[in-house]
């Protein structure tokens, strides 16, 4: 399953994993090269009939978690399971030896049981809390402040993301990190025990943009906002005839094309003379983000959708439509990417399906589809 030209061709990735962080970072590394082999219980993990699925129950989610992957099977409570997982990982050549999993704390595959039959071995255990304990994302998000700002501002409880970005990062550090351990193996020969709980990755961003620093230097945790953008000015805006856009003005630049192209230029300066802001600034800008809509929102509200699309074209103002996922499909956005080629996935159909984001030299590197459930039994 591997392609010679991409970068990771060579590797052997022994996948024993379920639902998103594990089995993403395994996508990944197929995506750029790796070949690698998901093992799962017989008759499939927990994840294996996850919604959404197509009208004959055929999960649409776990095929696309495992594009190009080997599918093996095995009892893995008996022995003999047991067993086969650490030969696929020991007896895996050179470029093999590394165990991708969620499922830590079981000794048969540990770093420590593997290593002793292969030195160089490489292990990635995705963990849930940080002290080893079951964790998944909305746990995690629940515990980490986001929940709490998360919604319109006059909503009185929390609200819980949709996206699983807590999973989406781990699963991409998770990639990250056996990539580095792999390149620190051939300059040194040396394996690796990689442990990432999902709650350190939630920290550790929360952390980098400045969520948990704020309460430490501040006193004061940020507040939630809605949908006006934190620091600078951004909100959205209805059309007159119901359509929705998200506007951004991070740049004063920006700002100045969104007041000439509303017509509110005089009306912004005399507010700002007023209240002695400087709308140059992200600062003034995001303060007085209420008095700013206030004149600009008429503008929307008395332009169809087809007529703010076309003044936003011509605009340096940063914009986009809300669409729904039906929206992107039908505008034929997929076709247009490079990014999509089409997938004829067994059990599914054919689709347009994504391949890794990133281009390699103008080139989006693909998998084929994802394996029948234990394809790949010895």
């Amino acid at each position: 399953m591997t392609t010679p030209d991409k970068p990771l061709a060579g590797l052997t990735i022994i996948e024993v994993s379920s639902f998103i962080a594990s089995p993403l970072a395994g996508l990944t590394l197929s995506q750029l090269g790796a070949d690698v082999t998901r093992v799962d219980p017989v008759g499939g993990a927990a994840d294996v009939n996850r919604w959404p699925v197509t009208d004959d129950g055929e999960s649409i989610y776990w095929t696309g978690l495992n594009k190009g992957k080997r599918s093996v099977t095995a009892d893995l409570r008996s022995p003999e399971g047991q067993s086969l997982v650490q030969r696929l990982v020991a007896e895996s050549g050179e470029g093999g030896g590394i165990l991708l999993t969620n499922q830590a704390g079981r000794a048969w595959m540990s770093h420590e049981t593997l290593s002793g039959v292969r030195p160089d071995v490489i292990t990635c255990e995705i963990l849930g809390r940080t002290d080893g304990t079951p964790g998944v994302d909305y746990t995690v998000n629940a515990g980490l402040g986001f929940p709490m700002i998360t919604g319109p501002v006059d909503h009185a409880g929390t609200v819980n993301h949709v996206l699983p970005a807590w999973d989406l990062a781990c699963g991409l550090y998770a990639a990250l990190a056996i990539s580095a351990a792999v390149r620190r193996r051939e300059a040194t020969g040396l394996g690796a025990h990689i442990t990432l709980p999902l709650e350190d990755t939630a920290l550790s961003i929360a952390s980098t943009l400045g969520y948990l620093t704020e309460p430490q230097v501040t006193g004061r945790s940020r507040p939630g906002t809605g949908n006006d953008v934190y620091g600078t000015y951004g909100t959205d805006f209805v059309t007159r005839d119901g359509g929705r856009f998200m506007i951004v003005a991070l740049t004063s630049r920006h700002f100045r094309d969104l007041v000439e192209m509303t017509g509110v230029g005089e009306a912004v300066e005399a507010v700002a003379t007023a209240l002695g802001a400087d709308f140059g600034t992200e600062a003034d800008r995001f303060t007085h983000r209420g008095v700013i809509t206030a004149l600009v929102e008429p503008w929307f509200a008395r332009h169809t959708t087809a007529e703010v699309a076309a003044a936003l074209e011509k605009s340096s103002v940063l914009s986009e439509q809300y669409r729904s996922f039906e929206d992107v499909v039908a505008s034929g956005t997929l076709a247009d990417n490079p990014l999509f080629a089409e997938l004829d996935q067994p059990k599914i159909g054919t689709f347009l399906a994504a391949g890794l984001p990133a281009a390699f030299d103008g080139v989006h590197y693909f998998t084929g589809p994802a394996p029948e459930l234990g394809a790949d039994n010895p």
